[in-house]
């Protein structure tokens, strides 16, 4: 079994997606243990390592490997096929704004 952490944000767009999770960080390193015991992983971009669900194969969890302390890190997640439960332009819409959010004032100094 791997050692599987979660974060804020990962649990947060875990919960857009599956509902009626109590625990929501438990439930999603449970799951993401269970996909990595079943071998469920493949190579991502910048180092990332995509982790898919066993239970609903459109789901993919994004992660980063902490080899050190030998820890899984799902620091996202996002969903594939044709229909999905959050649709794309909601989601781009967000990163729009997160975006906008960061970007330097123009009245600063």
């Amino acid at each position: 079994m791997a050692l599987v952490a979660v974060t804020d944000h990962a649990a947060e767009r875990y919960l857009q997606r599956v509902r009626g999770a109590l625990e929501p960080k438990l439930e999603v390193a449970a799951r993401v243990s269970r996909a990595v015991d079943a071998g469920r992983l493949e190579p991502g971009e910048r180092g990332a390592v995509l982790v898919r669900d066993l239970e609903d194969a459109e789901l993919v969890y994004i992660c980063i490997e902490d080899k050190p302390r030998g820890e899984l890190i799902v620091i996202t997640l996002w969903e594939g096929g044709e229909d999905p439960r959050v649709p794309k332009r909601f989601t781009d819409a967000l990163r729009r704004a997160s975006r906008a959010t960061r970007a330097p004032s123009a009245e600063r100094p």
